[in-house]
């Protein structure tokens, strides 16, 4: 197996697991669930917002299912060409996390509104270790 599928099938894998969180227990504090925002349980006090909350998890949850899937068929019948592409595309995609929703995260923490403090920093960390782990996967396909 080269190392593109492999770290594809890897990921597919912790997506799965975000979104079985996401959909099952969505006010957890584990699999990156919404239960490290504060704001989250406030929200079971207003049906409204609530509502609003629990409609934007599931997309969440149903777009990660989209993309799921979509791997799924890429490692299964994707040839080089494609797998070298999504890999580039995960990458950018996943980039733009640290446009828009780090700063935002990192503010929130900062403000005491995530739990556990520090949870911004963490996963940054691990949407960078992502980054970093589909370029080594690319450099290591494209040199072998």
């Amino acid at each position: 197996m080269d190392a593109l599928s492999l770290v594809l099938i890897v990921f597919v894998t912790l997506e799965l697991s975000n979104v079985f969180v996401l959909y099952l227990t969505p006010g957890t504090r584990r699999g990156n669930a919404v239960g490290v925002f504060r704001a989250y349980e406030k929200s079971k006090g207003d049906p409204e917002v609530h509502a609003l909350v629990t409609y934007l998890v599931n997309w969440v949850a149903g777009t990660k299912l989209i993309f799921i899937v979509l791997l799924i068929g890429i490692i299964i019948t994707g040839n080089p060409a494609t797998k070298v592409f999504t890999v580039i595309a995960l990458i950018f995609s996943i980039l733009t996390f640290f446009i828009r929703l780090y700063p935002a995260i990192k503010k929130m923490d900062e403000a005491g509104q995530i739990v556990p403090r520090g949870y911004s920093r963490s996963l940054g960390i691990m949407i960078a270790g992502f980054v970093i782990v589909f370029a080594v996967a690319l450099v290591i396909y494209l040199t072998t």
